[in-house]
């Protein structure tokens, strides 16, 4: 029996706020990551500053706000009301403190809890805060949450207002990057749900005067709608729904008080069991609840009274009640869709009649795909018990709580030897690996049929659990690992088909990575480096000097598993796979996977001739 270790009054410590923050950093901004996924770390230090100045502007004080990032520096800047002057240490710096507990002050606010911005000061190597008010300004600059200097009531001819300068801490997020597409993403949710707001980033201005209909817009092209958009709304509630001519399933977008809800909640529940009832009851008919959402591309915006998120990070709304009086959060989104798209699709009845066509449509597919899918279903659940096609992770093993699902990725591999290595090196907590067996087939153009008869795709399906919705994917990161060669680049490009066509949502939601893994290790006796380009490995021959040992990596299988572990462990390094805004779905396909051979030649020898220029520099 093992020794028991000492429990005594020496093992009992007592935290101040900012060494708990810091110890358990987890418990206040979700996982800390790198900055390669929307929902890294230091993309939260920047909502919850943001969430303060938006909160400023819902309470009519301050119609702009300013954001700069460079250099791994962040500043904020609005003007709103500007910081109580004598309070300016104590709301970045004490547990418990802000003007957020008065409701009158801030009635349907995101930021409840006063934590925010003192978990920003504690994670930040340097933190600064200065409000204008009156004429007067106050500012306090801290390290790792301890107050260094401070400033009060000087004299100012600045607007009032709040600024706020940080940076992420080094020691906390060791390899940072910002990238600013993800933080483009953040600020137009912002002003998609703040009409009249502007938020300049770099200088650039984003404004919106359509609410959700702009977001919808943005991920949708005009060409690709079913019809046009309906916009519906009134007080604390707003939506925006068309239907795609391309897409398979549904795409749903959730805000509480202007928080992105990424994981819905009872608002988002609500919203889908609405729209499914107030359908079926427009044209009396039972129809089955998926062919009424396939397709659908919709947006739904409440504000609640003192909303409960089940983490700090608000990404998924606990509340069931709307408070102050008013019916819960599922009679009062059902009430609003009931009256408002019923009453919508009386009056046009070219747009029920498409809804109409588009869901019998889902119907007979669903029908024609019955047969297939429950052969699917048996096939897949053979194939993982009894080949091993995916090594689970401890998250879906039931030893893990479900929320570490935010931390959880698998890796998709080709071949024996590649799957093995990443196998053996894993972070079995949290890491699974999926081993296609050869080349994908090329989906482009191919109807949802496929994905039940294509073996390689039905089990890749079946083990990220999206055959009807995103609700319930199991893994947050999907991430393509493939050899760094001509047949690897094939492979990686058929995988991203696949998604785009079928499960383009994945991507616009930042789940799908491509792995990067080093193309040389450069070694003597002493030292070893590992090179992800032709360039790093250029110097790590100086740094070395003499005639150091160069090996390249022809493939994944030839890293072994004891040198794989340190490039899928803390240091992984991902390339998120993104969208352009100005090229839909349809046309990239179209360009990468079909017959347009010419152009997309000509494409390819230009980029390579870029990478062949900076290899070379």
């Amino acid at each position: 029996m093992a020794k028991q270790a000492a429990y005594t009054e020496d093992n009992i410590r007592s935290l101040d706020w900012k060494e708990h923050i810091r110890l358990r950093p987890g418990m206040y901004i979700g996982k800390l990551g790198d900055g390669t996924s929307p929902d890294d770390g230091i993309y939260i230090l920047i909502k919850e500053v943001l969430d303060n100045s938006i909160d400023e502007f819902v309470m009519g004080a301050g119609k702009t706000i300013e954001v700069f990032v460079k250099e791994g520096s962040v500043t904020i800047r609005d003007y709103g009301r500007g910081i109580p002057l004598g309070k300016v240490v104590d709301v970045v710096s004490k547990m418990n403190t802000g003007g957020k507990y008065d409701s009158k002050a801030f009635k349907k606010s995101v930021g409840l809890n006063g934590v925010g911005t003192k978990a920003v000061n504690a994670l930040s190597s340097y933190f600064k805060v200065q409000s204008f008010r009156d004429g007067k300004t106050a500012a306090a600059e801290f390290e790792r949450g301890v107050l260094t200097s401070k400033e009060e009531d000087q004299d100012t001819t600045q607007r009032k207002g709040t600024k706020i300068v940080f940076k992420p801490d080094g020691d906390i997020f060791p390899t940072f990057k910002f990238r600013k597409e993800y933080i483009i993403k953040m600020i137009k949710n912002y002003v998609y749900l703040n009409r009249g707001l502007t938020i300049v980033f770099n200088g650039e201005k984003y404004f919106s005067e359509n609410g959700l209909k702009d977001l919808l817009e943005e991920n949708i092209a005009e060409e690709f709608m079913l019809f046009p958009i309906v916009h519906l709304e009134a007080e604390d509630i707003e939506i925006a729904l068309t239907y795609s001519k391309a897409q398979y399933s549904e795409e749903f977008h959730s805000f509480v008080n202007g928080q992105h809800t990424t994981q819905g909640g009872t608002h988002q529940s609500a919203y889908r069991e609405a729209i499914v009832k107030t359908i079926r009851d427009f044209f009396g008919k039972n129809y089955d609840a998926s062919d009424v959402r396939k397709s659908i591309v919709t947006a739904i915006s409440i504000k609640v009274m003192e909303p409960i998120f089940e983490s700090q990070t608000k990404t998924k709304l606990g509340s069931t009640e709307m408070g102050d009086g008013l019916p819960t959060v599922r009679t009062f989104i059902n009430d609003f869709v009931k009256t408002k798209l019923d009453n919508y699709l009386h009056k046009n009845p070219d747009t029920a009649d498409k809804i109409q066509r588009k869901i019998l449509q889902a119907e007979k597919e669903r029908r024609d795909l019955s047969g297939i899918r429950k052969l699917a279903r048996e096939r897949a659940k053979k194939s993982n018990l009894h080949n091993k096609k995916l090594r689970d992770c401890r998250v879906h093993l039931g030893d893990l709580k479900k929320e570490n699902r935010l931390d959880s990725s698998l890796f998709i591999t080709e071949g024996d030897s590649a799957s093995g290595s990443i196998t053996k090196s894993r972070n079995v907590n949290t890491q699974a690996v999926f081993s296609l067996r050869g080349k994908p087939l090329n989906s482009y153009n191919m109807s949802k049929k496929i994905v039940y008869e294509n073996e390689e795709f039905n089990l890749l399906q079946a083990a990220l659990n999206i055959e009807d919705s995103l609700e319930n994917l199991r893994y947050n990161n999907i991430v393509i690992a493939t050899d760094a060669d001509v047949d690897g680049m094939h492979i990686r490009l058929l995988i991203i088909t696949f998604f785009l066509q079928f499960f383009p949502e994945l991507i616009k939601e930042g789940h799908l990575y491509i792995l990067e893994t080093p193309l040389f290790r450069v070694r003597n006796k002493k030292d070893t480096y590992y090179c992800y380009s032709e360039k790093e490995r250029v110097e790590a021959v100086k740094k070395l000097r003499g005639k150091p040992e160069i090996t390249r990596f022809k493939g994944l299988g030839e890293i072994s598993p004891d040198e794989f572990v340190h490039f899928i462990g803390e240091n992984i390094r991902l390339e998120p796979v993104m969208l352009d805004k100005e090229i839909s779905i349809e046309k990239m396909l179209e360009f990468y996977m079909g017959k347009n051979t010419p152009d997309r030649q000509k494409f390819i020898i230009n980029n390579l001739k870029v990478e062949l220029d900076i290899a070379e520099e």
